[in-house]
């Protein structure tokens, strides 16, 4: 694993960047391809990913070959195809259609802090994945996945919560992904060693 830096983020291989911010410790690997989204500090993706319109909280740990934000295609049209919207593709005289690519643009999907997205798993637009929330692999999330829950299957259900609600509020409140690095840095013994009640506990 590379060195990471807290002023440029770390770019493997093949990784496609447009329109797209970043935080600091970031890192994202090979044959990525991100589009038109937000990558808060600590986030990190693995291989192969695809993501879009998609605004990602600090601490988000997303596995290789998960997508999120998949785009659509026009349902209501009378055809499916990029030809309606990739026009400029087909034909030298009809422009591509900015309002579709608009509409697409503001579909966005939410991945909050200290998120677990697993590998293969796929993340529609306009879904909120809850902070402290765990998606299994493989799973196809079309609704709001609640904080500190853990989901799986297609469509995805919950399979059971990592926290009491008492304790995921606490959490949430503890809001620990907002520290300076130095005051993580500092709490690693006990991230490593304490139970999440036990850490509340000293740090509330």
């Amino acid at each position: 694993m590379p060195r990471l830096s807290a002023d440029t983020p770390v770019f493997h291989p093949n990784s496609q960047i447009t329109n797209s911010v970043f935080g600091a410790y970031v890192e994202i690997g090979a044959d990525t391809r991100i589009l038109n989204s937000e990558f808060g500090d600590y986030s990190y993706c693995d291989r192969g990913c695809d993501i879009a319109n998609a605004r990602i909280g600090k601490f988000s740990n997303i596995a290789s070959a998960t997508r999120i934000g998949a785009t659509d295609h026009p349902l209501e049209k009378a055809s499916l195809h990029h030809f309606l919207y990739r026009s400029s593709s087909y034909w030298d005289d009809i422009e591509d259609d900015a309002e579709w690519f608009q509409h697409r643009a503001s579909r966005l999907a939410y991945i909050g802090h200290d998120t677990w997205i697993g590998h293969g798993a796929l993340i529609k637009p306009e879904v909120t994945i809850g902070h402290g929330a765990v998606v299994a692999s493989g799973s196809v999330v079309t609704k709001d996945v609640a904080p500190y829950t853990i989901v799986g299957g297609n469509t995805a259900r919950l399979i059971r919560r990592r926290y009491t609600d008492a304790v995921a509020a606490r959490m949430m409140e503890l809001a620990w992904w907002d520290w300076d690095n130095d005051r993580i840095k500092a709490a690693v013994p006990d991230f490593r060693a304490l139970s999440a009640e036990a850490f509340l506990e000293k740090y509330t």
